[in-house]
């Protein structure tokens, strides 16, 4: 149905305006160098760690308000906004189609046409995601001009700006880098957010009983918890899948051969726990961002199914 498209698009956009100073903050905490400030997610994944400028996600929150104002945590949104709008109505419109042409609706079709949902939009992500971390590990000042080269410096004037660089530099095959990685994330990740989601919302909702705030709370819960169950699973990966996307940013020459040498290299230097690095932020995301995400498609849903119940009585 192209219902289930447009509802993914309501949950695109509520998903990321709650969660994108989230994401900035993750990124600056893993690993890449003279990281100066950004949206708190991609922070705290991208900075050195031999140097750590930020000492956790409150820190990197508050070190980013304070230089850059509210503002600041919203530094390349217009990819994301456009993007996992998009990104959700693939999702959320490819899983629908798909589930209903699977023979039981149980919890291992839902995962099923979850995987199948995340395959088909990782075309997208991929290189929206790319250009999402280049545009938020760069900052003002002096850092803000990434060496694309020996001699050239520029600064990303847009996420179009960015985009359009990385395809004449680096070509298709640039923009796509970590496509292995993303397909690989989101088929396992989209896969267990809709089974975890049908298990929870089976365990806690009753609709026919419970008021309608209660139902509501019920859905922000479940949607929450998913996005927290999703992201523990798939974390590892979203690491190694950003540290390679990231490589080359700030010298303009690639550190990483391929994705194998990306996961030595960080294990050699900083042992497991880099598949960790900056977790507490993606957590604290997750939960307020897929909470909106699902209550936005299913309340969706109820609007659009009582405007139909209407429209029959006539």
């Amino acid at each position: 149905m192209a219902l289930d498209f447009v509802a993914g698009c309501f949950g695109g956009l509520a998903g990321i305006l709650v969660g994108h100073p989230f994401d900035t903050v993750k990124f600056l905490f893993r690993d890449v160098v003279e990281v100066q400030r950004d949206v708190v997610e991609v922070c705290l994944q991208a900075q050195n760690v031999s140097n750590p400028q930020y000492r956790g996600t409150i820190h990197c929150f508050s070190s980013i308000i304070r230089q850059d104002s509210f503002s600041g945590l919203y530094k390349g949104m217009q990819s994301p906004l456009v993007g996992v709008t998009f990104i959700n109505a693939i999702i959320f419109g490819t899983y629908g189609n798909v589930l209903r042409r699977l023979p039981d609706d149980n919890s291992r079709s839902r995962f099923i046409a979850g995987a199948i949902a995340g395959t088909c939009q990782s075309g997208v992500a991929c290189p929206m995601e790319l250009i999402k971390t280049w545009m938020q590990l760069q900052s003002d000042g002096q850092a803000n001009k990434l060496t694309l080269g020996k001699s050239s410096q520029t600064k990303f004037r847009s996420s179009f700006h960015c985009l359009h660089h990385v395809y004449k530099t680096h070509g298709l095959k640039g923009c796509y880098r970590g496509m292995n990685l993303t397909v690989l994330r989101e088929a396992i990740g989209c896969g267990t957010y809709f089974a975890s989601y049908d298990a929870i919302c089976k365990s806690i909702l009753n609709e026919a009983d419970d008021p309608l705030y209660v139902t509501i709370s019920k859905m922000l819960f479940a949607g929450g918890m998913t996005g927290v169950i999703s992201w523990l699973v798939t974390y590892p990966i979203d690491v190694v899948k950003t540290r390679f996307q990231a490589d080359g940013l700030h010298t303009g020459v690639m550190e990483y051969s391929s994705v194998r040498d990306c996961f030595l290299r960080s294990y050699k230097k900083e042992g497991p726990k880099f598949l960790a690095r900056g977790l507490n932020s993606a957590l604290l995301r997750a939960f307020p961002v897929n909470a909106a995400t699902f209550a936005a498609v299913e309340i969706f849903y109820k609007i659009v199914g009582s405007n139909e119940e209407d429209d029959e009585e006539y």
